[in-house]
């Protein structure tokens, strides 16, 4: 009865009209939010609506977070970025009116296709570079740059997306550089992870690096499960480059992938070389001015805040959450605080249990719920394929364990295939069961 009841609210919400927009199905679902298709009434265009709840990001103290992105995405006007169109806000509520892309992430088209061509894979890299130097010389440096950062349109151009840890020239220190150890540790770069300073322009040419080795090899260059391998692969550089690829590729990956960022090679140089030149068409920006309506008096939006204010008393617990989890952990630090991503492909949750419980009880748990468990790799792989039990559905889940200290842990789910509703009860069965409440995490995180 009460399943029910909320899906006949979360029905009576689509065609809720929000100033505009009219709003539709959900297309995916965070921690502390939603985000909705959206139809212009006058217009008939489409766009996507992120709907943050304020009191979940005040309890999650990420305010900061929230400002930011939207003060980033206010500057960038640029065919290869996500546009922001619009910010309205409620007593309750934030409503970014966001740019709809229906591509899906680069990371899913990779994945399910495998590499693409040289041809295909520069065409990309090109647009990539395009939107990245747009971005820097408007002062907006990304710092999490990775293939599920990267959406594709229907046309298959990509756009730039998720600029919730980005930095502005705010951000920097005195010394002119950036601080704060960010990003995703398959795409981050070394000078990020020595924690000495580093330049945002040449830490996001490095990552632009990564993601082109991808998409032109199918796998990532620098990998391991163990944290520390994977790290010192990324401080001595020089991955593996396939011979099969163009001496011209070959190259570029290679020049990008310096491990010395003085000797990197610079976004400039890049757009001069010759394979980058190849069929390549400069993208055109639409810098025009534009009035991004935002609600400040519900919602106060006109500062964004220097990296040294996050260190203030208030919230110590954060930053170093944010630095702990860059330096020592698998996990984004998006992935640290929104449980769910936008494709429902992945949630994570932390536990203090130890990682021999933990795999223990997940295999109980999901035992009892009428799925079966295979353990593979270190893994365990939880499906439901019974027929006669058709109340649970179809469903392949992976689920693995990280460790981030001796007394705290991360289990990682990753659907590969099934019911969304079922898969997230069964993660939701698994969080209450197993997870630690979110600021209990940030402050053992501290230890």
């Amino acid at each position: 009865m009460v399943s029910k009841k909320l899906g006949n609210k979360e029905k009576q919400r689509e065609g809720m009209q929000l100033g505009k927009y009219e709003l539709g199905r959900t297309l995916g679902e965070g921690n502390f939010g939603k985000v909705k298709l959206a139809r212009d009434i006058e217009s008939g265009q489409h766009f996507a609506v992120k709907i943050i709840e304020k009191s979940k990001i005040i309890d999650l103290n990420i305010t900061d977070q929230i400002k930011r992105e939207i003060a980033t995405l206010k500057l960038l006007k640029h065919p290869n970025v996500v546009r922001l169109y619009e910010v309205l806000a409620s007593k309750n509520r934030i409503y970014m009116v966001l740019e709809y892309v229906t591509g899906g992430e680069l990371f899913d088209r990779i994945a399910s296709k495998g590499k693409l061509t040289e041809a295909e894979g520069r065409k990309l890299f090109q647009q990539l570079i395009d939107g990245v130097s747009y971005c820097h010389n408007k002062g907006v440096f990304h710092r999490d740059l990775k293939l599920e950062n990267v959406l594709l349109d229907d046309k298959g151009n990509i756009k730039i997306s998720d600029f919730g840890l980005s930095a502005l020239p705010q951000h920097f220190r005195n010394d002119g550089l950036l601080h704060t150890t960010c990003g995703s540790p398959n795409y981050v770069a070394p000078e990020i992870l020595a924690n000495r300073g580093y330049d945002g322009a040449t830490s996001d040419t490095w990552s632009c690096g990564v993601i082109l080795y991808v998409i032109l090899t199918g796998y990532l260059p620098f990998d391991d499960r163990n944290l520390a391998v994977l790290y010192q692969k990324i401080f001595k550089g020089g991955p593996q480059i396939p011979k099969w690829l163009s001496p011209g590729a070959q190259n570029m990956i290679k020049r990008i992938l310096e491990p010395n960022p003085i000797k990197r090679i610079t976004i400039a140089d890049i757009k001069a070389d010759e394979w980058f030149n190849q069929h390549y068409t400069p993208a055109n920006p639409e810098d025009e001015e534009e009035d991004i309506h935002i609600d400040d008096e519900a919602f106060s939006m006109h500062e964004v805040p220097s990296e040294d204010d996050q260190r203030s008393p208030q919230s110590p617990t954060l930053i170093n959450a944010f630095q702990l989890i860059g330096m020592s952990s698998c996990l984004d630090l998006s992935g640290f605080f929104e449980k769910e991503d936008v494709s429902e492909r992945k949630i994570r949750f932390t536990s203090n249990h130890s990682a021999k419980d933990l795999i223990e009880k997940i295999e109980d748990i999901v035992t009892e719920m009428g799925f079966r468990v295979q353990k593979k790799n270190g893994r365990l792989q939880v499906r439901q394929e019974n027929k006669a039990q058709k109340s649970l559905g179809s469903l392949s889940v992976a689920a693995e364990v990280f460790e981030i200290s001796p007394s705290l842990y991360v289990v990682e789910l990753r659907k590969s295939y099934g019911d969304s509703s079922v898969y997230r009860q069964l993660c939701k069965k698994l969080s209450n069961e197993l997870a630690v409440p979110s600021s209990q995490a940030l402050v053992t995180s501290e230890v």
